[in-house]
């Protein structure tokens, strides 16, 4: 039987990875801190990963696999150290927000790289996940895969952000929704369930190398449309231009009084990464309308009304639809 460790096991990804690991047949154990519970089917071991002895309990055996989700640079090389030589295969889930520069469309997995995040650096994202990968690298470099997926979306998202158009556009019914002026953006996802599954493909292939994981760019009106079919909007989509949108404190991509997905048109790399590598190691990429319709559905589930992590409460868009010059 194959062993399985994910460092995680009990968030949205990578609760999910080791659910897909249990259903292939693997043995798999969870290491995190026990706020959560493992999925059913797998071993849950409690350990702090910023801890001296955050591995003792799986440091003592070998594992086929090990999954690490780590946004921490200092928690990737610790697991490295201590579990690097047990590990038969280990793939780092990174992100696409590792590149330097967001110009270029269709750039691939040799593109520039942040500089490594330092300790004593303020957080950055990105940078933090390029010095993770390189303790990987350094570590387990021959025997690891480094997937960078783009946004991953689908049901049960916490972040509140691909979730938001489709919730909003069920939730208006026939009245007004505020839109950003799309020309020229795009969007680029990737379906939890489908990241999930091409991990544990690249784990049981013991495949080795770089990948961007994530879907194929679709211009951000396209998408827009699809979110309205899938909610069967029948009110009137309202476009705001970006100079509009900032002289009235409306943030790009996330967080509260955002519209998320949306990019500064100078970002036109960002949501088309070339995923050549991925396609060819077998990930899927499951239609966008599949996923808006599972994530509305999830959505209803959890509420329209709900207070989100990110997009424009109702009431801001409609003071803000109430400002919007005449067209």
């Amino acid at each position: 039987m194959t062993d399985v460790l994910v460092l995680g096991g009990t968030g949205w990804l990578s609760g999910l990875v080791a659910r897909r690991w249990r259903d292939a047949g693997a043995s798999v154990t969870c290491l995190a801190r026990g706020s959560h519970p493992a999925p059913e089917g797998t071993t849950l071991v409690v350990g702090d990963r910023d801890a001296p002895d955050g591995y003792a309990g799986v440091a003592d055996r070998d594992w086929d696999e090990v999954v690490d989700v780590s946004r921490d640079g200092g928690q990737a090389a610790s697991a490295v150290s201590t579990l690097g030589e047990r590990a038969v295969h280990w793939t780092f889930v990174s992100t696409i927000s590792v590149y330097a520069d967001d110009d270029r469309v269709g750039a691939d997995e040799s593109a520039r790289l942040l500089p490594p995040m330092q300790p004593g650096d303020e957080y950055d994202y990105g940078r933090a996940k390029v010095a993770a990968e390189a303790a990987v690298r350094d570590g387990v470099g021959e025997r690891a895969a480094i997937i960078r997926p783009g946004l991953i979306v689908g049901p049960g998202d916490p972040t509140d952000r691909f979730g938001y158009w489709v919730a909003r556009l069920a939730r208006a019914g026939d009245g007004p929704v505020l839109a950003p002026a799309g020309a020229g953006r795009s969007v680029q996802v990737i379906d939890v369930r489908d990241l999930a599954d091409a991990l544990v493909r690249v784990g049981e292939q013991r495949w080795t190398g770089i990948a961007n994981a994530t879907g194929m760019p679709m211009p951000f009106d396209a998408f827009l449309h699809d979110a309205v079919e899938a909610a069967d909007f029948a009110g009137a989509l309202l476009r705001a231009s970006d100079e509009w949108l900032h002289a009235h404190e409306v943030a790009y991509w996330m967080g509260s009084r955002s519209l998320p997905l949306w990019l500064p048109a100078d970002m036109v790399g960002f949501s088309t990464r070339d995923t050549a590598a991925y396609r060819a190691l077998g990930g899927r990429i499951r239609p966008i309308a599949d996923t808006l319709h599972d994530t509305l559905a999830d959505e209803r589930t959890r509420g329209l009304d709900r207070e989100r992590a990110a997009g424009l409460s109702r009431a801001d868009e409609l003071a803000l639809i109430a400002e919007l010059p005449a067209s």
